[in-house]
């Protein structure tokens, strides 16, 4: 204490600076404890990204996924299953749903899935058709399972467009494991050949983005080809 102050104006400074250093002390105290509580609340908050990431599209609905599920177990993408794929009887059985419906279930699926033609009587996938099909296949968003659907026009025997729509659906297969080599494909990519016996395409699917765009498109045309498509839906 200086000659020139009081023991009372001494005792007033002291308190001064003990009440500004507890003052300063408590808001540090309450800034800490604020920041660990706005951490744990930002933790425990859902992700909007994950949120986004795991909604379901407005396709996938319970008849939607009913018939997904039994078509899933019935060609081979079901845990522990041996066989690979679908032919007509399969889907027209396991799926009990007529060709018309079938087709509309998967209407939705327009701005995910392309239509991928061949030449008639032919397998060969075009410049044009692999490339879509390459875009279509790193368009997966998520997605666990990719659907091939093979089909082929009136044209020819029964027996003849089931056996040319099951080689279509495998040409598919065959390039996307070719240029992809995933080792889940088995898990991911199901088959399915219709051959001209089970929901054949309508002019309609002509609109729908196609493997050779500008080409003339009818009910002959649209139905020498592979539907192909990631598909969202959760089971």
């Amino acid at each position: 204490m200086r000659p020139s102050e009081s023991p009372s104006r001494a005792a007033l400074v002291g308190l001064a600076g003990g009440v500004v250093m507890l003052i300063a002390a408590t808001l540090t105290v309450h800034a800490t404890v604020r920041s660990a509580r706005e951490r744990l609340v930002s933790a425990a908050a859902p992700s909007k990204v994950a949120v986004a990431a795991n909604a379901e599209e407005a396709y996938c609905t319970p008849r939607f996924k009913e018939v997904l599920e039994r078509v899933l177990h019935s060609c081979g993408l079901a845990e522990g299953e041996a066989r690979r794929g679908c032919k007509p009887a399969d889907v027209k059985t396991f799926a009990s749903i007529s060709g018309q419906d079938f087709n509309e279930l998967f209407t939705p699926l327009r701005k995910r899935g392309a239509v991928i033609l061949f030449d008639s009587g032919k397998e060969d996938l075009d410049e044009g058709a692999a490339k879509i099909l390459e875009e279509r296949w790193l368009d997966r968003k998520g997605a666990r399972y990719f659907f091939v659907v093979g089909r082929a026009s009136k044209t020819g025997t029964v027996d003849t467009n089931r056996a040319l729509s099951h080689r279509r659906a495998n040409s598919i297969q065959f390039h996307v494991k070719d240029k992809f080599a995933d080792p889940e494909l088995d898990k991911r990519l199901g088959l399915l050949w219709l051959g001209n016996e089970f929901a054949q395409l309508d002019k309609d699917f002509c609109n729908w983005e196609t493997s050779r765009s500008g080409s003339k498109c009818d009910d002959e045309s649209i139905n020498r080809s592979a539907f192909v498509s990631w598909v969202d839906c959760r089971l």
